[in-house]
């Protein structure tokens, strides 16, 4: 089981952790979302709890929720720059569909 950040990705949360001045990492989890099921929920967090898994990528760590895992496996985490916009992106293995707009996926 595991969960992975590119290189730009762990530059982008280090940026975030230091703006910030503290933080263990980023927490990724999914929620109940869209028309297809589930969106991505991202976050920096201070803790793990007992229930928190802990991955460690490029020298970020990512927190993920042992119940979330099972949608998350393999999930490798990308920072790109389109156009104006820049933004994580997921490629998930697990993913089965996705809604028209891409804010929602099945597994």
């Amino acid at each position: 089981m595991t969960i992975t950040l590119t290189e730009r990705a762990a530059a982008q949360v280090r940026r975030i952790l230091e703006k910030r001045g503290h933080g263990l990492g980023l927490r990724l989890g999914v929620t109940p979302s869209g028309c297809t099921g589930f969106a991505y929920k991202l976050d920096v967090t201070d803790a793990a709890g007992p229930q928190d898994l802990v991955f460690e990528s490029h020298g970020v760590n990512v927190v993920v929720a042992q119940e979330d895992l099972p949608k998350l496996d393999g999930t490798v985490i990308d920072y790109r720059r389109e156009g104006l916009n820049e933004s994580f992106k997921f490629d998930n293995p697990n993913v089965k569909a996705t809604c028209g707009c891409g804010e929602s996926f099945a597994v």
